[in-house]
């Protein structure tokens, strides 16, 4: 018997073995849950990761609830002065009237084109990848060149400070994160089910009434939500676009950064990562609730 035959035989006779040293391998990284199967040096970076993305909040927060005058840490006393300041001011509640009106506007626009977009591009086409492309570009051109490129057209039109022109200018930015969740749930959906709609004498509005639009309504929601907060925190094209007369809630805030140095500021921005908390916990939910369903 040759020496390359000995080995064979070795390892057929320890392979039962081995594989169950690897199921138990596998059961103790199930067991230590998905930290325990990190190295601890990732487990470290990413602790560290997020502390520094959470410190300013332990800044910000404190100071919109400070007694001083101006802006300072730690805060000398506590007051909610600067809230009621936010609330009895005109100029902040019409401009946080006009970022909900717009995040509202941009949302159902961005949805109702996003999900028809979703639909079309999962079908072949000749052109399909450069509309594709076209759709997604938002994602990767920065969004500074995205505001110069809106403002020349729109100073050219005289769009400029309208309310129109920002919802637009919102649903370009938001598009693509639309497109991007509803063609991720198109990917799980069951074709057939569209047929047999089609073939029982349903038309195409009724097949996606009745049939796809409630196995994706997961996906839409989740990709409604995040059209909003993507309209409703967007602050640099809204400083080229929103002129004076139609300033958001982040464009008078960029304002009051640059004029001001009491802590309303602080007190807004509070307000608006209880928001933004707030639609990222619903995003959540929908999602547990849509792979708990699945």
């Amino acid at each position: 018997m040759g020496a390359r035959a000995v080995t064979e035989r070795a390892r057929a006779l320890n392979a039962p073995a081995r594989a169950a040293s690897d199921r138990a391998r596998a059961l103790r990284r199930e067991a230590a849950g998905p930290l325990g199967r990190r190295h601890p040096a990732l487990i470290a970076l990413a602790v560290a990761t997020l502390v520094f993305l959470v410190a300013p909040l332990a800044v910000v927060i404190p100071i919109s609830f400070s007694a001083a005058k101006y802006l300072t840490f730690p805060p000398p006393g506590w007051s909610l002065q600067w809230y009621e300041r936010y609330f009895g001011s005109r100029e902040w509640m019409s401009a946080t009237g006009r970022s909900f009106e717009v995040a509202v506007l941009t949302t159902l626009a961005a949805t109702a084109v996003g999900t028809a977009a979703a639909l079309a591009l999962r079908r072949p086409f000749r052109g399909r990848s450069l509309i594709r492309l076209i759709v997604l570009a938002p994602l990767v051109v920065p969004v500074i060149i995205m505001a110069i490129a809106i403002y020349g057209l729109y100073a050219q039109l005289k769009m400029v400070g309208t309310l129109h022109g920002l919802v637009l200018a919102h649903t370009v930015l938001a598009l693509p994160f639309v497109v991007v969740i509803v063609s991720a749930t198109l990917q799980g959906l069951d074709e057939t089910l569209e047929l047999a709609a089609q073939n029982l004498g349903a038309n195409r509005w009724q097949t996606f009434r009745l049939v796809t639009l409630p196995l994706i309504r997961p996906g839409v929601v989740s990709a409604a939500l995040l059209a909003f907060i993507t309209s409703f925190d967007e602050v640099v094209v809204a400083i080229f676009v929103s002129g004076t007369g139609a300033a958001t809630l982040p464009k008078q805030m960029w304002d009051g950064i640059r004029t001001e140095i009491d802590p309303t500021v602080a007190a807004v921005s509070t307000l608006l990562i209880g928001v933004t908390t707030l639609a990222l916990g619903l995003l959540a939910v929908v999602r547990r609730r849509a792979s708990e369903g699945s």
